[in-house]
């Protein structure tokens, strides 16, 4: 808000409070944030409803969006396709600060802890791909040391789903 102060005829000064057409229009709205981000406003908005982008409002209403927001929107779009969920992701912006646009430092804290579960996921992915390769590359799927084979279902003892896949050991006598 600007305080102008007015002259006004027989001499009084009057203080008249006016919104500066610049202030009023700071920030981006959606549909620059569309244009930037390449998400589509209804994303945005679904983002906005989970917490993950906290929009500042105009007088009418109108979402204004920090240029600190295009990182945020792009790390969640990074990272859900990276297979995080919403949940995850919230879990990381909420470590950004709230009272500064997030630094390199803030944005490498994330990257440490989301790069550790990646690791993980890559090892587990290509085991996963070895072990796939021995069974479909030997032909013979030996019933003694396939990781498919589990008769009578001894493997369910483990939990559910593939449990030789997932790493629980093939003799299960």
């Amino acid at each position: 808000m600007i305080i102008v102060i007015v002259k006004v005829s027989f001499n009084a000064i009057v203080k008249v409070s006016m919104k500066s057409k610049g202030l009023r229009n700071r920030g981006m709205s959606i549909g620059q944030m569309e244009q930037r981000t390449g998400l589509a406003a209804s994303a945005i908005r679904h983002y906005e409803s989970e917490g993950l982008v906290t929009p500042d409002r105009t007088e009418t209403g109108q979402r204004r969006y920090q240029r600190a927001d295009i990182r945020r929107l792009s790390f969640i779009m990074i990272s859900q396709s990276l297979g995080f969920s919403l949940s995850e992701i919230r879990d990381a912006l909420a470590s950004l600060p709230s009272d500064r646009a997030p630094d390199k430092r803030d944005w490498s804290r994330i990257s440490r802890r989301f790069g550790a579960v990646l690791d993980t996921r890559i090892a587990r992915m290509q085991d996963l791909r070895d072990r796939l390769d021995q069974c479909i590359g030997c032909g013979c799927l030996s019933l003694k040391t396939c990781g498919l084979y589990n008769p009578r279902d001894r493997a369910r003892r483990n939990g559910v789903g593939p449990r030789f896949l997932l790493g629980d050991p093939v003799d299960m006598g």
